[in-house]
């Protein structure tokens, strides 16, 4: 812990378990744990999904700050067995055998989406379990949920009982009676209740399964991050967070699991949400035409008829409090790119970050007034090089900023030869021989911007490291 850090008592976060703001009081300093939901890998990720990546990795980032880096341990999971994933993977590969083309669809998945996140400028969990890499420890806890009286069998599945847990619905304050069947939950007549959910259900042969005492069979949605997160951080732990919409069931269902699985009251002690993203004052829908997946941000001239930088996606999301709904707009990212341009480089430092900015994050991470005060330290950082130090740990802090990046070890010569044979591509309408110039580049992390020659209006092409 740095000592001008206001200290792990100054942190405050909104726990959605107790609809307060509440001193955030770790289990051991030494260990801090968080878990957040990451994604199912059926599809690239769309702009909603990179907001909770975004604020968790904020959180994150403070997280280190306070305790210690080598004192912080994030887990953010990947699904990687689902239903989702199996219909995809039919659909754009029909002529492979199901489980080769499940392969196909969850790299392709997850690698875009490592690379997406990265482009926003987040850090890397300290692990990233795999569900497929955990499935003998999802068949132990459903057995433990069977032999302790909360799970039942029933025409093939093993279903949780969720009458058997008297604290059901704590975390969404839903009533037991009032439950309604929520998103992956079938209301079938094998359920006593209809909230009851699925913890293993039977698989055909075409389909990817294991053998349990049940049958080969494949876990629900819920049991997966259950296990995953009890395997990294133990039965309780800190933090648990991610998307508002995740609250019921999901959020809800693990509670239920873990605690009768491990006899606990609690699952983790502080439950962190954030808000919608509706794009353009609507709500995000292909139907709309208003679904914008972050690669396509990224890298297609489909949202306001341009390209937008992964600092600037970034920045644009951190401007609107990680509770509040936010509306992601093209103004909203030219007013992000706006502060960008005038704020100096970004340069490596030791120095502490602002007191004002730890000051905002330390109230559940208060990004709007960190930003405001940013935005005052970027105007003294181009009088001084104290300033600009101090600037430099603060931005670094969000993870936003110019980042002036260190290109001596680079073939540049190289590198501009295939930017002009792209440019060749182009003018000749060879897209795809384009594409494969620039998708070679950015794995080589280098991050390609077109934009126009002012005098000639000429397509003109520069590039940079990305961070």
């Amino acid at each position: 812990m740095s000592d001008s850090a206001p200290g792990a008592t100054g942190l405050k976060l909104t726990n959605t378990l107790t609809r307060t703001k509440e001193l955030f009081q770790p289990i051991d300093p030494d260990n801090v744990r968080m878990y957040v939901c990451g994604p199912t890998v059926y599809d690239f990720a769309h702009i909603g999904n990179a907001r909770p990546v975004i604020v968790f990795d904020v959180l994150y980032r403070l997280l280190r700050h306070l305790y210690g880096a080598e004192h912080v341990t994030y887990v953010r999971n990947i699904t990687d067995v689902d239903d989702k994933i199996n219909a995809r993977a039919l659909r754009d590969y029909p002529d492979l055998p199901l489980n080769e083309a499940i392969a196909k669809v969850t790299k392709r998945t997850a690698d875009q989406f490592h690379e997406d996140v990265a482009a926003l400028g987040c850090l890397e969990p300290d692990h990233e379990p795999r569900a497929t890499a955990h499935v003998p420890g999802m068949i132990e806890m459903i057995g433990t949920l069977l032999e302790r009286g909360h799970a039942y069998e029933a025409q093939g599945e093993v279903l949780f009982d969720t009458a058997s847990m008297p604290g059901y619905g704590g975390l969404s304050k839903r009533k037991l009676d009032e439950q309604m069947a929520g998103a992956r939950i079938a209301v079938d007549a094998h359920k006593k209740n209809p909230g009851d959910f699925v913890l293993w259900k039977q698989s055909s042969a075409e389909e990817p399964g294991w053998d349990s005492p049940w049958g080969r069979g494949r876990p629900g949605w819920h049991i997966e991050c259950s296990v995953m997160s009890a395997h990294h951080l133990g039965a309780v732990f800190d933090i648990h967070g991610g998307g508002l919409d995740l609250i019921f069931p999901h959020h809800e269902n693990e509670i239920a699991q873990s605690c009768c699985a491990h006899g606990t009251d609690k699952m983790a002690n502080y439950w962190l949400h954030n808000g919608f993203v509706q794009v353009e004052g609507k709500k995000m829908s292909k139907s709309e035409g208003n679904f914008f997946t972050i690669h396509e941000l990224l890298h297609e001239e489909t949202f306001g008829g341009r390209k937008w930088p992964g600092e600037v996606l970034r920045l644009a999301m951190l401007m609107t409090h990680y509770r509040e709904p936010i509306d992601f707009s093209v103004r909203k990212l030219e007013e992000a790119e706006s502060l960008l341009a005038k704020w100096p480089d970004v340069i490596e430092t030791e120095k502490e970050p602002s007191r004002d900015v730890l000051a905002a994050l330390t109230d559940d991470l208060n990004t709007p007034g960190a930003i405001q005060a940013l935005h005052a330290l970027a105007h003294e950082a181009a009088k001084n090089s104290a300033a600009l130090e101090t600037y430099s740990a603060t931005a670094a802090l969000l993870g936003v900023g110019p980042v002036k990046a260190d290109i001596s070890g680079l073939d540049t010569g190289s590198i501009e030869a295939r930017i002009a044979e792209r440019l060749d591509h182009l003018k000749a309408k060879n897209f795809a021989e384009a594409d494969r110039i620039r998708d070679e580049l950015a794995a080589e992390g280098i991050q390609l911007k077109d934009g126009k020659d002012p005098e000639t209006g000429e397509r003109i092409t520069t590039w940079e490291l990305k961070r």
